[in-house]
């Protein structure tokens, strides 16, 4: 593994870009289009070429918050790799995007046949979740909390 950003397709060794982009269909998405709705089945996920691409959480009686916006080589959904594959965020392209387009239950697969590819997959995407999930704490925190709470020191 590389010591890029864990969010980044070069986290990932030359070889397993490889496979992954062996099994890679590009797409293209309009400014505005919805890649995915929070709660919807997590068929697929997504590396973006160029574009990008904002990931929003709903928030009861307000607008959706975005909590991370992603662009070139970042990964575009987590929630294919873990049942009950339900996506935990929504996404919305806001600039014209394109992507490698992956379908997730083929990698799925393909982690099954070479353990050591699912590996480097599931450490990538825990990697991911994490810095996520922290991205996501401190957004909301700076957004709904009380000024200064957003601090995670």
């Amino acid at each position: 593994m590389h010591l890029a950003p864990p969010s980044t397709l070069r986290a990932l060794s030359a070889a397993d870009q490889a496979q992954l982009r062996d099994v890679a269909e590009e797409v293209s998405f309009p400014q505005g289009a919805r890649l995915f709705e929070e709660g919807g089945h997590a068929d697929r996920f997504w590396i973006v070429r160029t574009g990008t691409v904002t990931l929003d959480l709903r928030v009861p009686g307000r607008r959706a918050a975005v909590i991370e916006t992603l662009g070139h080589q970042q990964l575009v959904g987590w929630s294919w790799l873990y049942a009950p594959y339900t996506w935990h965020l929504g996404a919305e392209a806001t600039t014209p995007v394109r992507a490698h387009q992956f379908d997730a239950a083929a990698v799925r697969a393909l982690c099954r046949r070479d353990p050591a590819f699912g590996q480097h997959i599931a450490e990538w995407v825990g990697g991911i979740v994490a810095h996520r999930l922290h991205a996501a704490r401190t957004r909301l925190l700076d957004l709904y909390a009380p000024y200064g709470s957003g601090s995670t020191w």
